[in-house]
């Protein structure tokens, strides 16, 4: 890989984490290049290499809106907007920001995230969004538990198309490229995968096993061009009804590893788990209880891009906040300490009423084999008051997704030369010029469900 993440579990020296707080990036930057023309020790001059990358992500592309320009978009979106709204936000943890040369700047997603996690700022919406989308997706997840429960499973084949083009005003034609699109992976729910069809022909399709799975088009890039990728599966989810009472005295130790930096054993979460476990021995309860801190205690928030973030785990157990994969990584590594073993599945959501990507956590309780847990899911669940999907979530996954990773922080097939727009996980691809890898601001991304038919 481009780096070796587990390098940024090294601390920064002091000079450039104050300079980064008060969001002085260029001093930072500057800083950093003087220190690595002295001698330092190889961890340190590794950990100041990702350092430079993360400053530049941090400073051009996540924290756009200063407190002026935030102000202005909270006035013409919500009803009776008063100004000092903004900072009691801010000074409340309900809004994402950082200094940028000493002045405060907002998350780019900042307002789309106080629509989708505030009820009382949906309500206030001059224009109303149209929620019967929503409604219905909801409808569907329902429906999916309730013939679960009736038939014991589900069987559906899906076939997608997904696609990926460089941005106009990023666009350098005649020169080569190299592209990636994830695509579905062999694993415990996934068979009979098919490519339908490239566009361009595809350079290499990695094998089904990769870790993480793509398609790889490697050519000179023509004007307006778009790539895409054509392909079906079947995904068959078993229900299972998890009994305490029936977990075995011997449990198995694989996955129960660190893995730098974001799966970390730290004081911090061993002192959390010892809270919420009391004392509990038996697998599926200890399993429950990390599920349930989870889904009530840390609140769903859109997130800024995971390589800037130094412990995914550690940071959605101080700040109580994250999306799906913040919340799927602390999941597995409170398991991990549990002594449960848990590992990563992520790919896309893919539905009649939404394609999208999305993150979520497998464990492992014997005799039962690898279970799922989708903690956002459960956790939208039980703030809407729906018990009975906040319970199946535990345990459990719907028919609409589609797996195109099985871990995290891990090499494409081929590799990228550059460094990743996201070096953690694979959902909508990558783009790269031969001197230059894009960031996804740079970037088209489309998801598009073509057609589901249920099998029998």
């Amino acid at each position: 890989m481009y780096y070796e993440l587990n390098y940024m579990s090294v601390p920064l020296p002091e000079d450039v984490i104050k300079l980064k707080n008060y969001g002085d990036f260029d001093g930072a930057g500057k800083l950093i290049d003087y220190l690595l023309e002295s001698e330092l020790p190889q961890a340190l001059k590794k950990r100041l290499e990702i350092e430079q990358d993360i400053i530049r992500i941090v400073g051009i592309n996540e924290y756009p809106f200063d407190f002026v320009e935030a102000n202005k978009m909270m006035k013409e979106t919500f009803k009776e907007y008063q100004e000092q709204e903004l900072t009691i936000l801010k000074e409340t943890g309900k809004v994402d920001w950082l200094y940028i040369d000493g002045k405060v700047h907002f998350q780019r997603r900042f307002l789309m995230n106080l629509i989708k996690t505030q009820a009382d700022y949906e309500a206030r919406l001059i224009v109303k969004e149209d929620n019967e989308t929503d409604r219905l997706r909801k409808q569907e997840l329902t429906q999916n538990i309730q013939l679960m429960k009736e038939r014991g499973y589900r069987k559906v084949k899906l076939h997608l198309k997904t696609s990926i083009q460089v941005k106009k005003e990023y666009e350098r034609p005649g020169e080569t490229v190299k592209v990636y699109l994830p695509l579905p992976k062999d694993c415990k729910q996934i068979s009979d995968i098919q490519i339908i069809k490239t566009t361009p022909e595809a350079s290499f399709i990695a094998p089904e096993n990769e870790a993480q799975r793509t398609v790889c088009f490697e050519t000179v890039l023509q004007e307006d061009q778009t790539f895409s990728i054509e392909y079906s599966y079947v995904n068959q989810v078993d229900y299972v009804d998890l009994d305490p009472n029936k977990a075995s005295e011997l449990q198995p130790e694989f996955e129960l590893s660190e893995q730098l930096p974001h799966i970390r054993f730290t004081p911090y979460l061993e002192q959390v788990l010892a809270e919420i476990l009391a004392g509990e021995t038996n697998p599926i309860i200890k399993a429950r209880k990390i599920y349930d801190f989870i889904t009530t205690k840390v609140n769903y928030s859109f997130m800024r891009e995971y390589f800037t973030i130094e412990n995914i785990s550690e940071y959605a157990a101080v700040n109580l906040k994250g999306d799906c994969g913040v919340q799927a990584i602390l999941f597995i590594t409170l398991c991990r300490m549990a002594k449960i073993p848990a590992k990563w599945q992520s790919g896309l959501y893919v539905s009649q009423y939404y394609t999208g990507c999305h993150d979520w956590a497998q464990f492992y309780i014997a005799p039962y084999g690898w279970l799922f847990a989708d903690l956002s899911f459960g956790g939208g669940a039980r703030r809407n008051g729906d018990l009975d999907r906040w319970n199946y979530y535990f345990g459990n996954l719907d028919i609409f997704r589609m797996p195109a990773n099985s871990e995290i922080q891990t090499d494409f097939n081929p590799p990228k030369q550059s460094l990743r727009a996201d070096p953690i996980d694979n959902q909508r691809g990558e783009f790269e010029y031969e001197n230059q890898g894009l960031p996804y601001a740079y970037l088209d991304v489309k998801q598009e469900l073509v057609a589901m038919e249920e099998l029998v």
